[in-house]
């Protein structure tokens, strides 16, 4: 990998106070336990809608290669239609590629019932909507799901029940109904139900949208417990300045291409890059502290 680039980082912290910058972490050389090699996709109709309109036929992921390594830090970056999402539904085997192979811990995924449960159990995604992820009558029950799903002892399930809510700081709301969650609160759910299933890499899609700053902010503050424990995290997002101030490594998407695959010095200081991304560097801040003496 390159060396960073000279082009001093600002020194404000909009996202967080504590929280280091990427220069300050050494990206850690280790055996790929995910990866993705010459992923081509198209969705079905694809080549129809391309006749119609006398274009070229139009891929999903084009030739996609990615690689996450233990303990990774990654931010997928890229403008609406990139191709993001579609990246992390082939990762986690939701979607099977027309070319191209997913590897998980150096082998092939396997498409079959028993290998897709297996690849899930190593590989968790949360989606965007948390509503796609929670159904159960209460927290606890919703996290519980999974590990129940495996046939695991009830004692090993309220083990990981209470370990993944408190990982996520929502060890006190197990009992609530899922309705009376807040928008974050509810993303925070959906996480620990991944978490559930104790998965050595995390994918995210879009895990800050509709968050308000200080929401961020503890989301990524709960990212960063999680990629102590050596979780290997890969979330997408089209906000720069978020994936500037957390992650170790950026990936550059557009029109189901990677673009750049580098450390966050190398992508943060390419404007020209982040341009032809559709991509632009702006401030995420964090909320004033409230007014207590209101």
């Amino acid at each position: 990998m390159n060396p960073p680039s000279e082009k001093p980082i600002p020194e404000a912290r909009t996202i967080s106070e504590a929280r280091a910058t990427p220069e300050a972490r050494a990206i850690p050389e280790a055996r790929a336990i995910l990866e993705a090699r010459d992923l081509r996709y198209s969705y079905p109709g694809a080549d129809d809608v391309a006749a119609l309109h006398n274009a070229h036929r139009l891929r999903a992921l084009d030739g996609v290669s990615l690689a996450l390594r233990p303990g990774a830090r990654v931010a997928l970056l890229g403008a609406n239609g990139s191709g993001k999402s579609t990246l992390l539904l082939h990762l986690n085997g939701t979607l099977r590629p027309a070319g191209g192979a997913v590897l998980h811990e150096g082998a092939p995924i396997e498409y079959s019932k028993r290998g897709l449960i297996a690849l899930r159990r190593r590989v968790a995604l949360v989606f965007q909507d948390s509503d796609d992820q929670l159904f159960a009558g209460t927290l606890a029950q919703d996290v519980s799901f999974g590990p129940m799903n495996l046939g695991l002892p009830a004692g090993e399930i309220a083990s990981r029940v209470a370990g993944s809510l408190a990982a996520v700081g929502l060890e006190k709301l197990g009992a609530l109904p899922l309705h009376m969650l807040s928008h974050g609160q509810r993303k925070r759910a959906a996480i620990a139900g991944a978490l559930a299933m104790r998965p050595r890499v995390l994918l995210l899609d879009e895990p800050t949208a509709g968050l308000d700053p200080e929401g961020v902010n503890g989301l990524l503050d709960q990212l960063d417990r999680l990629s102590a424990q050596g979780i290997a995290i890969l979330f997408s997002t089209h906000h720069v300045e978020l994936a500037r101030m957390w992650a170790d490594e950026a990936v550059i998407m557009s029109g189901g291409r990677i673009l750049a695959h580098e450390s966050g010095a190398m992508i943060f200081s390419n404007d020209a890059l982040l341009q032809k991304a559709r991509l632009r560097l702006a401030p995420c801040r964090r909320a004033p502290p409230p007014d207590t003496h209101a």
